[in-house]
């Protein structure tokens, strides 16, 4: 999996900074660029808590994030299923979820980020264009077919405010209407 792009990056980091984003979860740590573009949007006393099934991906994101001189206290790093891990995270806790691993699990990270964000919080999914892949009707891989899942589960949430911006390879972003 590559990290996303510099598009993607900058978005991410003006979503955390619009949320005033104190906490944090990254669904897929990959190597730290999406960790440290949402460090940078979020309040200095916040806390990014990310998940990644890969140690190696967990050990390169903490060498990013210290080496871009971020304070460990800021950063929480969680080995393990992200399914079985973010079930154990607090409701409605988080201000923003962003979810960078298998596509196939996207509509269950996002019914898990649902729960997890604070009304105004905001989820936001990588990769959601899948490199014209998921316009094209002919292209019916699992991924593919799952991000058009997801797409259509948060286009018919009448609890979200959501664009796909056409940043990087797509991302795909919904904020929580308040009650």
């Amino acid at each position: 999996m590559s990290p996303i792009g510099p598009g993607a990056a900058s978005a991410l980091s003006l979503l955390a900074a619009a949320v005033g984003a104190k906490a944090v979860v990254e669904i897929g740590t990959g190597t730290g660029v999406s960790g440290l573009a949402l460090l940078r949007g979020m309040r200095t006393d916040g806390t990014l808590t990310t998940v990644d099934i890969d140690a190696e991906n967990q050990r390169l994101a903490r060498k990013t994030f210290l080496d871009a001189g971020v304070p460990s206290n800021r950063f929480r790093l969680i080995a393990g299923s992200a399914l079985d891990v973010v079930t154990r995270l607090t409701d409605g806790h988080y201000d923003l979820v962003f979810c960078d691993a298998d596509k196939r699990e996207y509509t269950a990270y996002l019914h898990e980020a649902l729960r997890l964000l604070r009304p105004g919080g905001v989820v936001a999914f990588a990769s959601t264009l899948a490199h014209g892949r998921v316009a094209d009707p002919a292209h019916r891989d699992p991924d593919t077919t799952a991000i058009r899942d997801v797409i259509r589960a948060i286009r018919d949430d009448d609890t979200l405010v959501s664009a796909l911006l056409p940043v990087s390879d797509g991302l795909l972003t919904a904020a929580k209407r308040f009650p």
